[in-house]
């Protein structure tokens, strides 16, 4: 991470004016006090499973929660994203501002929370429990506050984060609305960090498929395994730049029936990712040549047609990039900086805000604060000490964005010709 200068005074002076406003001050002293029930709500959420495809249950218990806050319109989409909406004065831009609901945990998987050492143990706890839990009380801060926004708030939480859900939660919330202005996604992390860049992937489930036979009554019939051999083999050996960061990985093979079969079938996963766009496509045309070529060579090394590959793309994330100089960046920087954090760049990741960011429309993913680790573990941990300083810095960060009335003009750009279609 680098730290980041600020290219606008302007925006460090409203910051100035949000601190000298008594209904601000109101409001991060709540955010403080409310640090142990924010904690203990993000408990109860997390001990709800929701596996990726799996998150109707959390999401309906998510949605009692907006209702009890006052969050207007709630509805549960197609996909079960769970969107709902505060109203500012109209006379601003419309922030979302969510976490995700999925977790990587399989079904069936423990999920009651244990204390040890004042740290919090439980899969999902931070990733992303504490996103959720912040999304929560950031709405009560402006609640006990009485704070009355410029522009509206469009509060929620996605699906289909994690894995293969393809982040297909935001893709719906973009192909469905067309009047959001700026998109602040949470996840776990410190106060400090500004995640501005959008690391993109494709991922592929990789299938080669053969006669098959006994291995030493057919030999010569070629092989689904000796392809996805020869497949791994070469795209190993395939050069990726260094900047923008481009990788390519085989994370599951599978196939075969027992040592003297001639497989039937053999099967691999593929990721690749790249901070660029262009360079994830030119990675992914290599990619796909190298796989027919192992089809093409193994029926050429016995002399045969036998060898079919199919290839099935089941992840598509889009790399995005915005200037480090946008105001939205700089807005989360600049509040950082006013609670007297270092103001950091983060390096490209991928999380919800990579669709945003890959339409041109402003979006950050900000830590919810608190220490955590073991992410994506059965041994996933939450410190809630003093982790009420990350929800202080989003809700900073969300004021000067959506103006506060009366005392501030939003940052954020209205996108496009303002049109509300979807009130």
């Amino acid at each position: 991470m680098t730290k980041e200068r600020f290219f606008n005074e302007d925006i460090e002076a409203i910051f100035q004016q949000l601190f000298n406003e008594s209904k601000v001050q109101e409001a991060l002293r709540f955010l403080q006090e409310d640090n142990d029930a924010t904690a203990a709500e993000q408990v109860e959420i997390t001990e709800i499973a929701a596996p990726t495809f799996s998150e109707e249950i959390r999401g309906e218990d998510y949605r009692k929660r907006l209702i009890e806050l006052g969050i207007r319109d709630i509805e549960v989409d197609e996909v079960g994203n769970v969107f709902g909406f505060r109203p500012g004065t109209g006379n601003g831009p419309r922030l979302v501002v969510c976490a995700h609901l999925d977790t990587v945990f399989p079904e069936g998987t423990e999920t009651k929370a244990k204390v040890i050492d004042g740290k919090i143990f439980a899969p999902g706890i931070s990733d992303d429990g504490r996103g959720l839990a912040v999304v929560l009380t950031l709405v009560r801060a402006l609640n006990t506050a009485s704070i009355e926004t410029e522009g509206d708030l469009i509060i929620g939480a996605t699906v289909g984060e994690e894995g293969l859900g393809d982040l297909c939660g935001v893709k719906a919330l973009f192909e469905n609305r067309i009047d959001i202005d700026g998109f602040i996604s949470i996840e776990p992390g410190s106060p400090e960090g500004v995640i501005y860049l959008g690391t993109g992937s494709h991922r592929y489930h990789v299938t080669y498929r053969g006669p098959g036979g006994h291995s030493f009554g057919n030999f010569g019939t070629p092989s689904p395994i000796h392809a996805l051999g020869r497949a791994i083999a070469m795209i190993s050996e395939i050069e990726t730049p260094d900047e923008p960061k481009t990788t390519f990985n085989v994370g599951i093979i599978s196939g075969g029936t027992s040592i003297n079969t001639i497989a039937e079938e053999a099967a691999m996963f593929v990721d690749l990712r790249s901070n660029s766009q262009e360079e994830l496509q030119q990675l992914d045309e290599k990619v796909r040549n190298v796989i027919n070529q192992a089809a093409i060579e193994e029926n050429e090394r016995w002399n045969s047609d036998g060898i079919t590959v199919d290839l099935k793309l089941v992840g598509n994330r889009p790399a995005g990039t915005q200037p480090s100089d946008a105001i939205i960046v700089q807005t989360a920087l600049a509040a950082s900086k006013a609670l007297g954090f270092e103001a950091v760049l983060a390096g490209a990741l991928s999380t919800d805000s990579n669709v945003p960011i890959s339409l041109g429309i402003p979006a950050v993913t900000l830590g919810g604060g608190g220490d955590f680790g073991g992410v994506h573990t059965l041994n996933e941990y939450f410190d809630p000490k003093d982790s009420y300083q990350g929800a202080q810095r989003i809700f900073l960060t969300m004021l000067a964005l959506v103006g506060m009335k009366g005392v501030n003009q939003p940052l954020l750009r209205e996108q496009g010709d303002g049109s509300r279609a979807s009130d």
